[in-house]
């Protein structure tokens, strides 16, 4: 079987960027908020360590829309938008013309659609009719690496590539203002971005790309449902994550690397590049401890959060777009791509640079 080749990997933000300073100074101003609520906001927003969010609005006004059906409006214009954007820097990185791609697969969690996004991505990035194509849907922050398995199932299946893979979400479509610490948490720090990835099987005629792709492994683990999970009210989309998530996320997250290296005959010590999901800080830290990492091993992951909050699915790819953008990787060395998601759900991938 030929080697599955990551090509091309393009990352996309809408262009409205509002930092927590700001953020802060806007909520202050247009939410009703108990004291405690507006401790907690300015302990986040102003003393936390993410910088600011790039979000998918027009205005910052837009964060005060609650009209369900403006929201989906909101998220297909800018997911649509931004996926596409992404999608372009990885087919130019990969020297792929968008006639040449023959499968596509988007994963979204911040909005529903039907068809899904990728009949609009397909549209606007003039792909052929005849491709391949699949809308995975509520997998939340870990669905970019089944997605990168499932194009790679594809590619391995038809033996025709290239595919394009695509993670995009616009958590600003979810905010929901509430007093419960858990939305004040979602409200400070989710940003929207989306990140594409162009695989396709290993050709005599071309390059080695950025890396090959070699396993994956998945953890679905229903006791944990409800500390991270979407729920409808009202028509709208309400995040609700527990205090428990971050232990569990490193937890999951252990099981699904691990799995994947027992199978491999792979200790962490022959893993030399982590990209795991920034979820948080707090999450980060639990995710080093129970994998026993070094305290400089996911430098790359707390970057992605400062400077971008958690933008769910898409940002383990931003992660890994940093670790290759750093030209500190060597040929032959394996890198480990982890994430956890609603579910509860875990999901890990190796690559080969």
């Amino acid at each position: 079987m030929k080697p599955i080749i990551l090509r091309g990997l393009g990352t996309a933000t809408p262009s409205l960027y509002a930092t927590q300073q700001e953020a802060y100074e806007f909520f202050s101003t247009h939410f009703t908020m108990k004291p405690a609520e507006r401790d907690l906001y300015r302990r986040i927003l102003l003393d936390g360590k993410i910088k600011g969010r790039y979000l998918g609005m027009d205005a910052k006004e837009d964060v005060l829309e609650t009209d369900p059906d403006r929201l989906l409006a909101r998220f297909l214009k800018f997911g649509r938008g931004t996926a596409v954007a992404a999608a372009r820097r990885a087919l130019a990185e990969a020297g792929v013309e968008p006639a040449e791609i023959k499968g596509l697969i988007v994963n979204t969690c911040t909005g529903y659609l039907c068809p899904g996004l990728s009949s609009y991505i397909a549209e606007d990035l003039g792909l052929n009719t005849s491709i391949r194509f699949l809308d995975l849907m509520g997998m939340g922050c870990g669905a970019a690496i089944p997605n990168l398995e499932t194009a790679a199932g594809m590619l391995i299946r038809s033996g025709e590539g290239p595919v394009l893979s695509i993670a995009v979400e616009i958590c600003s479509a979810t905010i929901f203002p509430g007093s419960e610490p858990e939305l004040v948490v979602s409200n400070s720090i989710f940003g929207d971005g989306g990140a594409a990835a162009v695989l396709d099987l290993a050709r005599e005629d071309r390059q080695d790309g950025l890396a090959k792709m070699a396993d994956f492994a998945a953890g679905l683990f229903p006791r944990y449902r409800e500390d991270l999970r979407y729920r409808t009210e009202s028509g709208r989309l309400r995040n609700h994550l527990s205090r428990r998530t971050p232990v569990i996320g490193a937890r999951t997250a252990l099981d699904a690397a691990s799995g994947l290296m027992d199978r491999r005959g792979l200790t962490r010590n022959d893993i030399a590049w982590w990209a795991v999901h920034p979820g948080g800080t707090a999450v980060l830290a639990q995710v080093a401890k129970k994998l026993e990492l070094a305290d400089d091993a996911l430098n790359f992951s707390y970057h992605i959060f400062e400077n971008y909050g958690n933008m769910s699915s898409p940002s383990v790819l931003f992660v890994l777009r940093e670790i290759i953008d750093s030209g500190r990787t060597q040929p032959g060395q394996k890198g480990m791509l982890l994430a956890f998601g609603a579910g509860f759900s875990a999901f890990a991938a190796l690559i080969e640079f």
